[in-house]
């Protein structure tokens, strides 16, 4: 599968014009990680995105009392770390590959450059962020309406 195929199955990616797609393309760089190697730490600036291609990770987070909690488990497709392109803030979570991985990668100061360049690009951006923002939402809203029965 080539980065445009890879990019337009990506939810973020998905209503975006053909052509912006591709420029997106474009400055992704595509790396390798083995087996046990992170891709990002909890609390490291958060300096780009990762889109799966092959392999699979896990999704971890400290808490406060520094047990190591087990979010999820992602594979090709599955998208880490986009909020960190739009925010700069620090990581929330590690991602560690479970086997050797694929991806994608998007450098924050890149995309930010394109979507300066095609402002349009960034246009066609917003009604997804913002969608995926209110499912968010809605889907911690219900789990306080669970936690509260």
């Amino acid at each position: 599968m080539d980065k445009n195929q890879a990019l337009a199955k990506v939810g973020l990616f998905e209503g975006m014009h053909p052509k912006h797609v591709k420029g997106i393309a474009d400055i992704c760089a595509e790396r390798s990680f083995k087996a046990g190697e992170y891709l990002m730490r909890q609390g490291e600036s958060g300096i780009g995105l990762f889109i799966i291609l092959s392999g699979k990770v896990r999704v971890e987070k400290t808490d406060a009392s520094g047990r190591n909690v087990e979010l999820a488990e992602n594979g090709p497709g599955d998208i880490m770390g986009e909020m960190a392109v739009f925010d700069g803030s620090p990581r929330s979570a590690s991602v560690a590959a479970v086997v050797d991985t694929s991806c994608l990668v998007l450098a924050s100061w890149e995309f930010n450059a394109f979507l300066k360049a095609h402002p349009e690009a960034a246009l066609e951006l917003l009604p997804i962020v913002v969608k995926r923002f209110r499912e968010t939402n809605e889907a911690l809203v219900s789990l306080g309406a669970i936690r509260n029965c």
